[in-house]
Parts: structure tokens; C-alpha cells; sequence
């Protein structure tokens, strides 16, 4: 038998029990996770990276109001019956999409009380073996294989792994922040981790981002850890005390193509760049975007 540090990675958990603030009113009623990004939801997404990395089963900790997400991942025979009398085989095929792509699995939270907390709710799940988290606001292009460069990572070295961003010194106290040894390029040992610091405290600009591996070692220290930042478990809080017990966390510092959802901004950036990308979408939607931004009134003009 395979000891724990070494068992490969094949689950993966994904937390969507926020309550989306940021997107209401629309989020009142839907759950920001499927919000639609051109035409599948931002979760459907997430699973589907998770999925093409070989993580074929996926724990879902969802909260009150997400019964949606249950849903949407859940066979719907009537609207397949409807499909298949009408011959509408494309949106037939894209709505058994979303119910294949992995097998997927769902457990309350409860109680609303960070990611770290989200994360433990895992434990039966994950057992003894190393898992993925993947954060639903960050979709990563599939065309970037971050999270598969990760479980090598995790394979090779064992103990945690997150992704790294350097995302300037001025927007590093809006993250997790972690300080690394020197002389690392793509993979860095980290030493240490904080969260959301002040800027001129921030060990450097090296931020997490919606990606992690985790050894299963880290269900033991969030059961001890107490609230931090905003009164919360904060994951970034039990990696720290991994780091400082000689647990190895490493980092991959990532410059390939993410796309933020979790702001309103962002979220408008995501949808215009993954459309312009479309292969039946693409060509007609670039033409109309150029004219549109030729058509703007100049930054600081007066329209008429």
C-alpha cells in the first residue's frame, strides 16, 4: 500500500457556498456560480478543468439557496425528451455535458465561516489522500494546464501546493501573500504566508490565487485553528502553521490566462474575452465589439 504523501491526487473540492454580495441583486435569486459566462455557467468551468486534470471526482460545499447548483448538475429528462422531439442535437449534447463531466458530490457547510472552514467540511470526503481546491471565481483557460502542473508538482515533492500570481505590491493586500526562497523561477518553496497584509508588510507580491493541492495533513490543523482575518478559518492561516511545523508547501507562479469572476469588472472582461475567442462566436461578435469601442466618445469628452 501506497503511503498518503505519495497516493496520487483524485479529488477535487470546489467551495460555492458564498453568498455572491458583490453580483446582487441578481444573486438574490441565482447562485453566482451560474452565472452565466457567454453561455455556461463560471462553475461548469471550474469542474471541467478539474475533470481534464484527471480529478474525476468533485465535492461541492454549497450553503443555503444553492439547491440551483444541484440542480444544473443533475439530469433534467423532460428537457432531454423535449430536445431529442425537436432534433436539436447540439443543445442536447451541451446540456448532457454538464451532467458528465464528472461525478459530483455535495455537503452543506452550515455555517458560513471562511474557506478554511469550507475546506474541513471535505475531510470524510477526501480520506487520507492529497485533493485539489479549486476557488470558483478564478477560471483558468484550458489552453493554460496550471492545475496539471501542480499535482506534478505535488507528486514530486509532496506535502501542498498553491498558485501563485505576482500581482504588484499595490494589489497585494487585497490576497493571501507568501514569502519564498530565493533563486526559484516557475516553482518556489515558500516559507511563510499571510493574509490580506497591509502593502508595506506583505513579504512580496506574490499572491494565491483559486488553486491549491493539499496533503491531507492540513484537515488537522484547521481543526485547530482559530479565527483570523474577518473572523474567519482562513486556509492561508493553517498553511502558515504547516510552514512553521517543516511541512513542505510550494508554490507555481503562474503567467498563462485567468479570468476573474468574482468581480463585476472582471467578471464583463471574462465574458468579452472568452467570446471573442469562440471559434461560432469569435469573428462576428470581434467585428461588432470594434466598431462599438470606434464609436466611444474620447476618455474625458463630453458627449453631445
Amino acid at each position: 500500500m501506497p503511503t498518503p504523501s505519495t497516493r496520487p491526487t483524485r479529488k477535487a473540492v470546489i467551495p460555492v457556498a458564498g453568498m455572491g454580495t458583490r453580483f446582487l441583486p441578481a444573486t438574490k435569486a441565482v447562485p453566482k456560480e451560474l452565472l452565466p459566462v457567454v453561455d455556461r455557467p463560471a462553475l461548469q468551468y471550474i469542474v471541467e478543468e478539474a475533470a481534464r486534470a484527471g480529478l474525476g471526482e468533485v465535492l461541492m460545499v454549497t450553503g443555503r439557496n444553492k439547491a440551483a447548483i444541484e440542480d444544473f448538475f443533475d439530469r433534467h429528462p423532460e428537457l432531454e425528451t423535449a430536445l431529442e422531439k425537436k432534433g436539436d442535437a447540439a443543445r442536447l449534447a451541451a446540456v448532457h455535458a454538464s451532467t458528465e463531466i464528472a461525478q459530483v458530490h455535495f455537503v452543506r457547510q452550515g455555517e458560513a465561516r471562511g474557506l478554511g472552514h469550507a475546506v474541513l467540511q471535505a475531510a470524510a470526503f477526501v480520506g487520507d489522500e492529497p485533493f485539489a481546491v479549486l476557488l470558483g471565481d478564478d477560471i483558468i483557460d484550458a489552453r493554460d494546464h496550471l492545475l496539471e502542473q501542480m499535482l506534478q508538482v505535488q507528486a514530486e515533492h509532496g506535502g501542498s501546493v498553491v498558485a501563485l500570481l505576482d500581482v504588484g505590491r499595490e494589489n497585494i493586500d487585497k490576497y493571501g501573500a507568501v514569502a519564498v526562497e530565493p533563486g526559484g523561477t516557475d516553482v518556489v518553496a515558500i516559507t511563510g504566508l499571510v493574509e490580506k497584509p497591509p502593502v508595506d508588510e506583505a513579504p512580496s507580491s506574490l499572491a494565491i490565487i483559486g488553486r491549491y493541492v493539499l496533503a491531507p495533513e492540513v484537515f488537522d490543523v484547521l481543526r485547530e485553528t482559530a479565527p483570523g482575518r474577518g473572523g474567519e478559518i482562513q486556509l492561508t492561516d493553517a498553511l502558515a502553521t504547516l510552514v512553521e511545523r517543516g511541512e513542505p508547501v510550494h508554490g507555481v507562479v503562474f503567467s498563462g490566462r485567468r479570468y476573474d469572476t468574482g468581480d463585476r469588472l472582471d467578471y464583463l472582461k471574462a465574458v468579452v474575452q472568452l467570446a471573442s475567442e469562440r471559434e461560432d462566436l469569435g469573428p462576428g461578435f470581434r467585428t461588432w465589439l470594434a466598431g462599438f469601442v470606434a464609436d466611444l466618445p474620447a476618455a474625458g469628452a463630453s458627449e453631445a
